[in-house]
């Protein structure tokens, strides 16, 4: 009768742990895990508050967002037919012009990022940025992601509403 017993609680014991198991399995990930990676960037479009579309970067463009797990990010995205500079890969001898019409059309910043569970929000604080008046500002987006995809949506003071979405890099 002893071994039944103890066979028996073995058995509720065993049960016990799998469903336990597979329940910690089940659980679904926070918005900070489904969003730490690299993010290849896929569109960019601004839409402005009468509904007009309208891509900044062009329709193709290039770029890459990284999340880490530390709370750290960079990005960098622009137009990739940007004019090339007449003196080639020497900076030093661009003109202000070329310069101008380089940075007009790229975006690239650097600091902390974390995450508003219950809002799905993004906040990202600039330590450094392309545009110096950027340094330190804070930009929230609000989140959605949806198996490898991360959309941003950011609407502006004047109601128009930015969309970025990424592809993650397997």
């Amino acid at each position: 009768m002893n071994r039944r017993i103890t066979l028996l609680i073995t058995v509720i014991s065993l049960l016990c742990i799998g469903l336990g198991l597979s329940a910690a399995n089940g659980q679904q990930k926070t918005l900070k895990d489904e969003i730490v990676g690299a993010w290849t960037l896929v569109s960019n479009e601004t839409i402005t508050p009468e509904g007009s579309k309208q891509q900044p970067f062009g329709d193709n463009p290039k770029g890459i967002l990284i999340l880490d797990s530390s709370g750290r990010y960079a990005s960098v995205f622009g137009r990739p037919d940007r004019p090339k500079f007449k003196a080639g890969s020497n900076r030093s001898k661009a003109t202000a012009e070329e310069w101008a019409a380089a940075a007009q059309e790229f975006v690239a910043n650097s600091g902390t990022w974390s995450v508003s569970e219950a809002d799905k929000v993004l906040v990202r604080k600039y330590e450094i940025a392309l545009i110096p008046n950027n340094d330190t500002n804070e930009l929230k987006a609000s989140v959605n992601v949806s198996q490898d995809q991360l959309k941003l949506t950011i609407t502006t003071a004047s109601r128009a509403k930015n969309e970025t979405v990424y592809q993650r890099i397997r």
